[in-house]
Order: C-alpha cells, then structure tokens, then sequence
C-alpha cells in the first residue's frame, strides 16, 4: 500500500511524536515557516510591494486634502506605516498609513489646534497605544460590540463623503457633517463644469476598471484601480482643463514639526483618547479581515493544487478522465491525488497585541517629523493579499517606494487634480458603509444599536457617537435582560409553565408568583426558552423544586422544542446523555472515580440517576447559564493535557454494562418490552462496514427496532452464485426481504475503510496459502475492476472531486455491492414488484457528513453515480439525489426525545470558507 495514503485521522500529542535528534523524519511534513523575526525578499512581494505603492501614494494625498493638512504629511506618515509597522507589527501582511477613520477627527483638530498640536495629540495617542499593547489590552478592544465599530466606521464615511463632494463640486468643505449636508444645495447652485466632470471621470474609472472583461481585461487589472483613475483624471485634465486646483507639495524646508499643546487639558486628553480609540479599532479590525484573506487564499492555493494534481494524474494514468489516479498507477509510485504536493506553511493568526503596539510606535515617530496618525488600512492590506505577498517585506518595500516617491516625483504628484483625489476619498467613505454590515446587525437585531452610533458620530462628533452607541447597546441589552414573559397554563391536570427570555434576578418576583399559583402536590413541566439564569433565578427555582418534590408533585424540565434539558458543557465528563452510549467511556475514565461514586443527586440527597433528564435525577444548577437547545460539547483530543487515561478489557465493559443499566435501560425498557412482545418489524436492511468509528445508530439517529444491521470487512455482498460465496451475508439479506419485509435496503461505505486501503495496497503472497480475511477480500475485487474500467463512469461526490484513491474506491464499492444485490433471486423480486427500494450511502467519518447515492443510480437505471450530500433541511424537502419518505426511512422511526437530528428547524448551517460555489455545497455540519 503506497505510504501516501492515510491510514488514520487521529490526533496524537506531541510527546508520541518522534524527536527532531532521533533521526526520524516524518512522511509529507511540510518545511518549517521561515522564522518571523526574519526578513526575507521573495519574487512575489517585490512585485505586491509596488502593487500596494502604486495605490497608496494617490490615497494618501488625499486623505491628507481631506483632513486639510499638510500633503507630505499624509506621504510621510504612509512610508512610516508600510517601514516601522511594517517591521514591528503582528500581522505581517497588514499594510498601514493614514487612517480614512481619523479624516473627521483630524480636520476637527487641525481646525481647533493648528497643525503642531494635532501633531503633539498623535504622539500622545501613539504612547497610549503602546501603553495599552504592553498591558495586552487588544483582545479587549474586539469586545466592543461590532453594531458599534461598523456604526462608527460608517457614519467617519458618511462624513467623509459628504466634505469631499464639496471638493468634487468645485467648493472647499465646511468644519463638520451637518454644515455640510446643509451647505450642499448652495454649493450645487455655484457649481463649476470642470472639477465635477474630472470627479466623475475618476468615479467611472474606478468602479469599471475591474469589471474590464476578456484577456485585456485580466492584464489591466493588475494595475489599481485607484491609480488607473488617478493617471485618467490627470491626463484628461491637463489636456482639457489646465487651470484646475492641483496638488501644491509645499517645500521640505518649511515643514513643520509638532510642538507642546496648547489647550485646555481635558479636551486635549479627549482629543488624545479619540486618535487612540479611532486608529486602534482600525487597525485591529483590518487585522482580523488580513487573517480571513489570508486563510481565504491559502484555502484557494490548496484547491488548486489538488486539482491541478488531479488533472497531472488523469492525463499520465491509465484512465482519460477527469479523478483520482488509478490504483495501477497508485501501486506502480506515479504521483497523483494520492501524494498530493506539499502543502504551504499553515496562515499564522495575527498577533493583535504586538500589532498595537508597533502601531503606537509608528504614531509616535510619524507625530514626532510631522505625519498624518497612522492605522492599519483595510484597502491597502487587501490589495497587499490579493497581489501575492507572503510576508511583511512587500509592506516595508511599500514604505520605501513612498518614501523614493516624496523625495524624487514631486514634479508628477503636483500635476493631480484635487477633484481627483477628492473623488478617490470621497469613494472609500461611501465603501465604509457596508450593506453587508447593515444586513448582520439587522439579523441579529442591533440595528438600533448601529443607527444610533451614525447618528451620534455625524452629529456629536466620533467620541460622542461612540459613547451614544454603547449607552444605546447596554440599554437594549438590559431591556432583553428584563424582558421575560412567563406563561402557566394547564393540559390534562397537569401544569405547564413556559418562561421565554433570561431569567434574571428582575424576573423572580413575576417567576416566584408565578410558581406559588401552582397546586403543590400537581405535576408541572417548566419549558425554559432562554440561555441564562443567574443565581438568584436559580435558588427560586431550586427551592420551589424541592419543595413541590416533597409534597409528591413531580417536575420536568424541558427546553423550546419539548426535549428533556442535558447537561451543560462543563459537565460533560461528568454525567454522559443515556442516548448516547458512544461517549460514555469518556466519562469512566476518569481517575479516582467509578460508576457508582461518579454521579450525585443534588436535590433529594440520594445517588442519581443523572442521565434521565427530570428533576428527580438533575439539579435545575445544572441548566444554569447553557444553551436550551440539547447540545453537549465533545470531548477534547486523546493527547489533550485534560484526557484521562482509558480503561481496557473487562473494566471497560464492566463499567459500560454498569452505566446502561443505571442510565438508560429505565429509559428503554418499556420499549424494549413492547419489541419483544411484538417481534421486531425493521423498517429498513442496513449493510455497513465493522469498522468501529461507524456507529450506525447515531449517523441515522435510529432506536431499538429501526434497523436490521449486517456488519461485515468492507460493507461486502458477496454474489450469489460467487466461488465461496460468504452464505451469512446472504442468508441476512433474505431473511430480512423474505421473512422480516423490509422496505429497503443501504449499502454504506465510509471513509479510510481499511479494507479498500488493503485492495489497492500491498497483494497476498501468491506462495503463501490465502488468509480468512484476504479471501473474504476477493469479493472486492469487482469494486477495484470497475474503478479501472474505462466503461463505467467515476463515482464522484457532489460538488468536489474524491480526495484520493481509497475515497474513489470507497464510492465505487458501494455502487458496485447494489449491483451484487440486485442478483439476488429475493431482492430481484421485490424489486420488480415494486415493494423495495435500494440505496447507496457514503459517510465521512473526518466530517461527520453523510451522502446519498443519487435515486436513479441506487436503483440501476443511471450511468451518473454521484454521492449527493445530506443537509439539515433534507429529511423536510424533496431534492433531485433522494425523496423525503427515503430520508425519513434513513432517520429511523424511533428518535428519542433527548437526541436531536441535524433536521432540526433552528440547527443553523455553517457555510465552510473553501466552498468554491458559495452555496453551502461543502459546508460541514455535524450529525
């Protein structure tokens, strides 16, 4: 078996890895990432340096028109961003300079204190960075609500927009976002043709430039789009308007420098803190987008390394098509799929803390020779990740190109319109309102929250709006807080109490009321709708439990969808679900306990059974503060420092015997009783492989009774007129289509099955007389043959190619193991009466994602065997791979109340950030 293919998934520790000095090298480990503290020059970040240079120069002008300061201010303080922070910082791919979110509060204080002073503040707001990036503080700062940061953002561009239309207009701005707006209409009756026709131009260019179409369209837009309408503008209006307002690059000579503050020392200190806020948030919130791009890219490189390995293999194997490599390949060492390239160094995460304090030095030196306050830029970074940058060297080239710039293009920089640049600004503050933005605070209802800080910070002023948004967003949280609404109502002489929202030391006078109406020796179920109790909520909840126990009422507590509470995250290791027997041995394993000492009743003083879900085996503490849904965190990693060391042998199955007696056989009992009453009637024949990571029940969330199970090395169905046909596996499969009268029966593979491994690895010694499993194994041998075969179609996945050579023939296994089905005389003739149906299945044990082979393929009647996936939603909507009554017979028709399906309406659908059609087609979900 080629040593590229994977044999386990798992996760081993550190301390079982082999130590660099033994000698050992590890198979496909990828080289170490060169270290941070170097500097390295690579091909690709020259050129992304020059790409970042190209755009930063025409927005740094004008930025500084905006904020009407000194225009090599803004040059100066965007080398000093790309050079120190560049240097310094930790996010290597960020790429800082003068901050768009500070152009309102700069103009303010250029207009209030002069240029020296606004200097002097940056300075002090660069030390306060730095003071609070030695403190770690910036994990912090991300703890504001983001309705906040996006409202501040938003309404710094709206004001933005609005002083640079009066500069497009032909007209110079006024001193804040209101006077603006209400100096709008009289700058339109005075307006001249020739700026606002060069502000246009430089809109169109820079909203067409990267929608250009076709090959010349890919090649000019390796040129930003800001500098392409820079350059247009600036042609255009030396051509046609010589006597526009133009840059005016004062001499070095008169440069000014800061000096001490003059002022009153509060509003200085206001004035210090809201440079600080305002930049700090910036630059922090564009290293958290740096890391998505970051990962984003790398995500896309391994895709097309994967497919551009595929393609390799397919057209040097023996097969012409489009996959995996063929296992003749695979055994001959041929590189394909199977051996994939080595991958790139894992995206480092930023580190935000390091980040603000190279960000509070570069303020500093930037303050100290007369610069523009200095912030991480969410344009510049994107365009720096987007142009191939690997490392912080394209971000400090970027500051040397602008620093070359200042001193040797003053003569070109002089003859861009102000229009221009205008414009240009003009577009990153209507960019800074994001309708993205506008649409997540709406669906997490913060949109108040958000208004109300735009609304704050285009009246009041950045600082003000920002203290207006938190007041608003502490006084709606504390409105959600108090706003909970208990019900009591009464069903078949028994009491239900339904309490939606937080429950809050404001709720226990209503709750205690509430409580105190109900009969004491009655029967009450509490529905909790809410994630939280605090401790006052819980004694009114304890004592009344306690006392309503003791005068022989019985209590339930439940969540929205009627199912009994589980435990909280915390106590995951220490109480296991009972319809959960996969996870218990993780909670006997832990040392100095045993099943019998391992649980206490809280309530009633006598040893629990803590799995049932009432009130007699659980605490209402136990519900304390957790989510209301069902959900329970999975235990951490075999080689987590938390692990416990695992029992074996007879302890192991004492200790399980033990907990299913206690925890779940009172549960499944009655149920029980009435199968064996009646006889079992499975709904359904499930063929699976022995492997021990599937367990069948859980994947199709089935109870006592639903399936009748055939567990075999490789999910084989041998034929039945095969040399040494296996008779157990057929005699299952009509006992269960003759006697027991199934409706259908599934073929389930799964992933990294051992058994496909062994048939496309090392072949038995032919001297050596054949092994139980090897000639077991022969019945795989079609599977291997149809792989191969250029007459039968790949089986493949929907939406993505099979990962390797053992996933393709896990696939083509099942579709081959239907067509063994399908011979048998039984099967044949429910088939053709109609009376049963076959299905083939797939699971991916790494993803925990099921899929189902498409409807015509299962029964025979199509060439396309694709594998569709298995969403939350399907087991309640038809789809094209299979019906609803065939997902429902999947399910099982059993579920226990206490074990929710990913079909539940409120389970949410995380999209994976690697889905290549952004339609959720990959996204993972759990079962």
């Amino acid at each position: 078996m080629s040593a590229c293919v994977p044999t386990r998934h798992d996760h081993t520790s550190r301390s079982s890895r082999p130590p660099r000095a033994s000698g050992i090298k590890r198979p496909h480990s990828p080289p170490p990432p060169p270290r941070d503290g170097r500097f390295r020059i690579a091909g690709a970040d020259l050129s992304a340096s020059i790409t970042v240079f190209l755009l930063a120069v025409p927005m740094s002008l004008g930025l500084a028109v905006a904020m009407d300061a000194p225009l090599e201010a803004g040059l100066i303080s965007a080398a000093i961003g790309g050079i120190v922070a560049g240097l310094l910082g930790g996010t290597p791919l960020q790429v800082s300079g003068p901050s768009a979110g500070l152009t309102v509060v700069t103009a303010e204080l250029i207009q209030i204190y002069g240029w020296r002073t606004t200097c002097a503040i940056t300075i002090g707001a660069g030390l306060l960075q730095i003071l609070l990036g030695s403190l770690r503080a910036a994990r912090s700062a991300l703890a504001v609500s983001p309705a906040i940061v996006h409202g501040t953002l938003a309404g710094i561009g709206v004001a933005i927009a609005l002083a640079q239309l009066h500069i497009v207009l032909g007209g110079s701005p006024q001193s804040s976002a209101v006077a603006n707006a209400l100096a709008l209409p009289d700058q339109l009756g005075r307006v001249s043709p020739a700026a606002p026709l060069i502000g246009v131009l430089t809109i169109a260019v820079l909203i067409l430039w990267p929608r250009i179409p076709g090959r010349i369209g890919r090649v000019v837009r390796r040129i930003p789009a800001a500098l392409a309408a820079v350059v247009t503008a600036t042609v255009v209006a030396a051509i046609t308007a010589p006597g526009i307002a133009r840059v005016d690059l004062p001499s070095w000579r008169s440069h000014a420098l800061p000096e001490m503050p003059h002022g009153p020392v509060l509003a200085l200190a206001t004035a210090v803190l809201t440079v600080m806020l305002v930049a700090s948030l910036e630059s922090l919130l564009a290293s958290v987008a740096v890391d998505k791009l970051s990962a984003d890219r790398a995500g896309g490189q391994a895709a097309a390394r994967s497919k551009a390995d595929s393609t390799s293999a397919s057209s040097s194997g023996p097969v012409s098509v489009s996959g995996p490599v063929s296992p003749s390949a695979l055994a001959q060492g041929r590189p394909g799929p199977a051996c994939p390239s080595l991958p790139d160094p894992p995206v480092r995460r930023s580190d935000l803390d390091r980040e603000l304090r190279a960000q509070g030095i570069a303020n500093t030196l930037s303050g100290l020779v007369g610069g523009l306050a200095v912030s991480g830029g969410a344009v510049r970074s994107s365009a720096n990740v987007r142009a191939g940058a690997t490392g912080r060297a394209s971000t400090v080239l970027h500051g040397v190109w602008v620093l070359l710039a200042a001193g040797l293009l003053v003569a070109a920089l002089e003859q861009i319109p102000l229009a221009a640049l205008a414009a240009l600004v003009m577009m990153v503050g209507i960019q800074m309102v994001s309708f993205a933005h506008i649409r997540n605070v709406h669906k997490h209802r913060e949109f108040l929250v958000y208004g109300a800080t735009i609304t704050g910070v285009l009246l009041f002023g950045v600082l003000k709006g920002v203290v207006i948004g938190i007041a608003v967003a502490v006084a709606v949280a504390m409105h959600r807080l108090a706003r909970t609404r208990i019900t009591v109502t009464e069903q078949s002489g028994q009491h239900l109490v339904v309490v939606r929202g937080q429950l809050t030391f404001l709720a226990v006078p209503r709750l205690s009321r509430a409580l105190a109406r109900l009969p004491q020796d009655g029967d009450a179920v509490v529905e909790l709708d809410g994630f939280f109790m605090d401790h006052a909520a819980y004694e009114t909840i304890q004592d009344w439990s306690i006392a309503q126990t003791a005068h022989g009422g019985r209590v339930v507590f439940t969540g929205r969808s009627g199912g009994r509470i589980a435990e909280p995250a915390s106590a995951a290791h220490s109480c296991c679900r009972p319809w959960t027997p996969w996870r218990n041995h993780h909670c006997h394993d832990r040392p100095g306990q045993t099943p019998e000492t391992h649980h206490a009743r809280l309530d009633t003083g006598r040893a629990p059974d803590c799995g049932s879900g009432s009130v007699e085996d659980r605490s209402p503490e136990q519900n304390t503060s957790h989510d209301t849904s069902g959900a329970h965190s999975t235990p951490g990693p075999a080689g987590s420092p938390t692990a416990a060391p695992r029992r074996t042998g007879g302890n192991r199955l004492f200790s399980g015997l033990s907990s299913f007696q206690r925890n779940t056989a009172p549960l499944v009992r009655e149920e029980l009783a009435r199968l064996a009453r009646e006889g079992q009637r499975p709904s359904q024949l499930f063929i699976t492989c022995a492997d021990s990571r599937l367990v069948t029940s859980m994947i199709t969330a089935s109870g006592p009774g639903d399936l009748f199970t055939v567990r075999n090395i490789g999910n084989l169905v041998p034929p039945p007129d095969a040399e040494s046909s296996d008779h157990s596996v057929g005699a299952a499969i009509e006992y269960a289509v003759d006697v027991l009268k199934v409706e259908s029966i599934t073929v389930c593979g799964h992933s990294g099955c051992g058994a496909m491994q062994a048939l496309l690895g090392a072949k038995p010694d032919p001297d050596a007389p054949l092994t139980s499993l090897w000639r077991w194994l022969r019945h795989g041998l079609p599977s291997l043959k149809r792989m191969e075969s250029r007459h039968h179609a790949w089986a493949r996945i929907s939406g993505r190619l099979p990962a390797d050579a053992v996933e393709q023939l896990c696939l083509t296994n099942v579709v081959q193991q239907l067509d063994h089905l399908r011979a048998h005389g039984s099967v044949a003739r429910r088939l053709a009466e109609g009376t049963l149906q076959l299905h083939g299945m797939y699971f991916h044990v790494g993803e925990a994602q099921a899929y189902l082979l498409a409807e015509g393929a299962s029964a025979g009647l199509t060439l396309d065997e694709v594998f569709n996936r298995v969403d939350p939603g399907d087991a309640h909507a038809s789809s094209d791979s299979h019906t609803p009554a065939d997902a429902h017979a999947l399910a099982g028709s059993h579920t226990p109340s206490d074990s929710r399906s990913p079909g539940d309406a409120d389970t949410p659908r995380p999209t994976a950030p690697g889905d290549p059609a952004g339609s959720g087609e990959l996204e993972r979900t759990g079962v």
